[in-house]
C-alpha cells in the first residue's frame, strides 16, 4: 500500500476527528465509552492543529488512513515533553488501514520531524497499556519504556505508559 504523510488540510479536520474517536472507541480505549469526555478532545482536530502540527496518512487516491499530532519543543499541547523534547499524541489509524504500515509511517514522520527540530534531543509519548500494536511499533523503531514518567491523567481510571527515543542515537530495527 502506498502511504503518503503530509500536514492536514482544514477541510479534513472533521474526518480525522471522527476517525480518531472511532479508533479509540472501537479499541476500548475510552474508559467511559461514548460518554467519555475525552471523546470531544479526540474529535477537536482544529483545536490541536492550532496548538500542534497534525499529520495525516493518505493512500494513493488521497483517502484518509490515519493521523497524529506532533508537538515540537514541548509546546502547549504537550502532556509530558520537557525542555529539549518533542512529543506526539493521538496516533490513530482507520481500522481498514491497520496492519499495512500506516501507524509506523506516521510515527516515522514524527521521528523525522523531531530530528529536524533545533535543540530537540528526545521524542516522547504516552500510550495506554493495551495498545499492543503501537507498542510493537515503538519498540521496533528504538523507543524505550520510561516507567519513571508513567502517569494517570484520570487517577484510578486512566493510566498511561511512556516511551522515549533518544534522537542522537541511530534507531535500531528489529525484525
Amino acid at each position: 500500500m502506498d502511504i503518503g504523510i503530509r500536514r492536514i488540510e482544514p477541510e479534513e479536520h472533521t474526518a480525522l476527528g471522527e476517525l480518531t474517536a472511532r479508533a479509540y472507541l472501537d479499541g476500548g480505549l475510552l474508559a467511559l465509552g461514548q460518554e467519555d469526555p475525552y471523546i470531544e478532545v479526540l474529535r477537536d482536530v482544529a483545536g490541536r492543529d492550532a496548538q500542534a502540527e497534525v499529520y495525516v496518512a493518505v493512500d494513493a487516491q488521497g483517502a484518509l488512513l490515519g493521523g497524529v499530532a506532533f508537538v515540537p519543543a514541548g509546546g502547549p499541547f504537550a502532556d509530558i515533553a520537557g525542555p529539549g523534547e518533542a512529543e506526539f499524541r493521538m496516533l490513530a489509524v482507520d481500522a481498514r488501514a491497520r496492519g499495512r504500515g500506516t501507524g509506523e509511517a506516521l510515527v516515522r514522520a514524527c521521528v523525522e520531524r523531531a530530528r529536524a527540530t533545533p535543540g530537540c534531543v528526545r521524542l516522547v509519548l504516552s500510550t495506554q497499556p493495551t495498545m499492543y500494536a503501537a507498542h510493537r511499533i515503538y519498540d521496533r523503531l528504538g523507543f524505550v519504556r520510561t516507567p519513571e514518567r508513567d502517569w494517570e491523567p484520570v487517577p484510578g481510571l486512566v493510566s498511561l505508559l511512556t516511551y522515549a527515543l533518544e534522537l542522537h542515537e541511530t534507531p535500531r530495527h528489529k525484525m
